[in-house]
């Protein structure tokens, strides 16, 4: 995280509990990434998990004494399961084994993180719990029936994975990595500024072939997509991602549609588009195509010309989306090289839509970091330089405070 990163959990209070299980290293890892973002993380373990993790490795991980006793007298009225359940803005239990899943299933409270989870205020602290068991111990029907009844009072369960297990079975039951629940905390805690919209959004290049090993393409990553349609997520919106041939992990809760070039793209956006309420367009979709490609790999005949390529026009996805009565929000993309307030305006008034984002391409392709240009009616306004994914949470806030003024129900 760079050093102009918007600290996405500052001022929230984690208070994360461990139950007993293998899986116990994973959760070193998560508050590293928790404490990063900016915020506050409480360890709380039982004994179970003591014999998998030290609380020294967790004290150092996130700076407070970890607890792991109800009878800890360090706080002034003793009451910790009290205390700190007030203070936190969520409560995750990872790992959560099937024996501790069981225990909050039935509301027993005979230790201090079950004590905790049943003290806690269920309207300012909500309850996540993130199962590692076997994939037998996942699959009993006991097990479902309790993570059933977790489900019923209100909690949030946390996967499982899949994969290999380090009994070495290999099924369902594995804890998330520390990364995917770093990404269901930050969604769960993020203002939900879209909640109950709808985005479609396009990513990354597109690739033109020329004949079986060659195509046009461009330097686009596809990272700046992604980050808005994880940003668009954690805002609470319903997100599809069409993704051009990029080497991006999907954001998690975000449906994705691969596809490779520009008609392909334009033939999963348009029937699509006219059930959300926003199309943001980021990716950068080839102009052209070649008319037609070869069936096999065009090769040198020793003469040293170059072969002659046709090529034809591709679909115009953004204008064509626009242009769709009534059409969704659009936000498109303008990548130049040059010129860029001058070319974002001709653009947004070409492809008519009312907002336009516009960027330096050589100098983002690839990136991790950029600088926006918002172009609208009225003017433009710049978000500065700073990483891809802060960048993605404020335009998301800018379009939903859009949709929030051109809204006759808000």
């Amino acid at each position: 995280m760079s050093e102009t990163s918007f600290l996405q959990l500052a001022g929230k209070h984690v208070l994360l509990g461990l139950s007993g299980g293998i899986a116990c290293y994973k959760t070193a890892e998560l508050i590293r990434l928790l404490t990063k973002a900016g915020a506050s993380v409480q360890v709380m373990m039982t004994e179970a998990a003591e014999q998998f993790i030290t609380a020294v490795t967790l004290q150092a991980l996130s700076g407070r004494p970890v607890l792991s006793s109800q009878w800890d007298a360090r706080e002034p009225n003793n009451m910790a399961h009290i205390n700190l359940s007030r203070e936190a803005d969520l409560m995750l239990i990872a790992p959560a084994s099937a024996d501790f899943i069981a225990k909050l299933a039935q509301g027993r409270a005979d230790e201090l993180l079950s004590l905790t989870a049943l003290a806690r205020p269920m309207g300012t602290c909500p309850l996540a719990v993130a199962p590692a068991m076997n994939r037998e111990m996942w699959a009993h029907p006991a097990t479902q029936r309790n993570v059933a009844q977790l489900i019923a009072d209100g909690t949030q369960i946390l996967g499982p994975g899949a994969g290999e297990q380090a009994c070495g079975e290999v099924g369902d039951g594995r804890m998330l990595e520390a990364a995917e629940l770093f990404e269901d905390i930050c969604a769960m805690l993020a203002p939900k500024h879209l909640a109950g919209k709808k985005l479609l959004i396009t990513a990354g290049p597109t690739f033109e072939p020329i004949d079986p090993v060659r195509g046009i393409t461009n330097h686009s990553s596809g990272k700046m997509g992604f980050a808005i349609a994880r940003a668009a997520r954690e805002a609470g919106a319903e997100v599809t991602l069409v993704a051009g041939p990029v080497h991006l992990a999907t954001p998690r809760g975000v449906r994705r549609i691969d596809v490779q070039n520009a008609q392909q793209m334009f033939d999963a956006v348009l029937p699509l588009a006219p059930q959300n309420e926003v199309f943001i367009a980021t990716a950068a979709v080839a102009d052209w195509r070649p008319a037609s490609h070869a069936q096999q790999k065009i090769k040198k005949d020793g003469s040293g010309a170059a072969p002659m390529i046709a090529m034809c026009e591709n679909p115009d996805i953004l204008a064509s989306v626009a242009a769709l009565n009534p059409p969704p929000f659009c936000v498109g993309f303008a990548a130049e090289s040059e010129k860029l307030l001058e070319h974002a305006r001709a653009k947004r008034l070409r492809k008519n839509v009312p907002l336009l984002v516009g960027n330096i391409g050589p100098a983002t392709f690839g990136q991790d970091h950029n600088a926006l240009l918002l172009v609208d009616a009225r003017g433009e306004r710049e978000i500065p330089h700073n990483d891809k994914a802060s960048l993605a949470r404020q335009l998301v806030q800018d379009i939903a405070q859009r949709l929030h003024q051109t809204d006759p129900k808000a």
